[in-house]
């Protein structure tokens, strides 16, 4: 009934295992960033590299397997099925059914190159029903490889930050790269410690979820007996009552914001050294993130 928490998205676990959470949060926010920007115009070679460097820095994190297999394999069926969609899709429009020069006006023109298809299934005819053919061309399997690796390496790499970083020094890294935005007059901690009440807000939201679903469990709930009509109006109660409870949670904690005080503080005040920092560990991932730095300048464009 808990599968919710069972997966933990973008959730700090707390834990003592594993060298990931003695990083500092600022080399764990520049490695985020270095999955999420890099493959930017990168080629397919980069792109993979990317996923296969990520995949290794996962089992060797040293985190309890228990905490990223979960959500590692659903992310992976998630990646697959829309790179395999996006592969099966026609990425370029199809040719014209009627020339539009005939074919003795340019000699030489109409000699054949180098073939596009790369896999052709069908057309397959299913009683009435006819599917295919499914074409898989260069520029498919292009836009299916980018897609997937793409949504495997921001989803996974963030989540790996989010699980092993507190809210507060996730905050406090981030407050320390815009710090010179201070000095134009931008409130750096009004805004740090916004981000770390949302921060703080999104496990209520959880919460709140696997209630309702709770409720409708206990309650025997079959939506195909329900009929379409009445199946489709009990998800919109249902959506009603969650935006109602995620703003009443809201009100109560702006209430008790309020009877508090209502002080803005910033994120130096909040955070805790919950791990010794490791200054090896650390030297280490700064060299190793400008050596991939290095590399994608050299092996990773188009």
């Amino acid at each position: 009934m808990d599968w919710l928490r069972q997966i933990p998205m973008g959730q700090y676990v707390d834990g003592s295992t594993g060298w990931m959470r003695r990083l500092d949060p600022r080399l764990k926010l520049a490695w985020s960033l270095l999955f999420l920007l890099t493959p930017v115009l990168a080629g397919p070679i980069w792109r993979l590299a990317l996923v296969l460097v990520l995949l290794l820095l996962t089992l060797g994190s040293g985190l309890p397997v228990r905490l990223w297999w979960r959500s590692l394999m659903v992310l992976m069926l998630l990646a697959a099925a829309v790179g395999i969609l996006s592969m099966l899709l026609p990425a370029v429009d199809p040719p014209a059914a009627l020339a539009l020069r005939p074919d003795d006006e340019l000699p030489g023109a109409a000699a054949e190159g180098p073939a596009w298809d790369l896999v052709r299934l069908g057309p397959w005819r299913i009683g009435s029903f006819a599917l295919g053919p499914l074409v898989i061309d260069r520029a498919s399997a292009l836009l299916g490889l980018r897609t997937s690796t793409l949504i495997f390496t921001v989803i996974h790499s963030v989540n790996l930050v989010l699980i092993t970083t507190t809210p507060e020094d996730l905050v406090w890294a981030l407050n320390w790269c815009l710090s010179p935005l201070q000095r134009l007059g931008l409130p750096m901690d009004r805004l740090g410690f916004q981000l770390l009440l949302a921060l703080r807000f999104l496990p209520l939201v959880q919460e709140e979820l696997q209630n309702l679903l709770r409720s409708l469990i206990s309650r025997a709930v079959s939506l195909r007996r329900l009929g379409f009509k009445a199946a489709f109006g009990l998800v919109l109660a249902v959506g009603e009552r969650l935006l109602a409870n995620i703003l009443l949670r809201a009100e109560q904690g702006a209430e008790a914001l309020v009877a508090r005080g209502g002080r803005v503080m910033g994120p130096d005040v909040f955070r805790l050294q919950r791990h010794p920092p490791a200054r090896w560990l650390n030297l280490l991932a700064a060299v190793s993130l400008l050596l991939l730095l290095g590399l994608r300048g050299k092996y990773g464009e188009l």
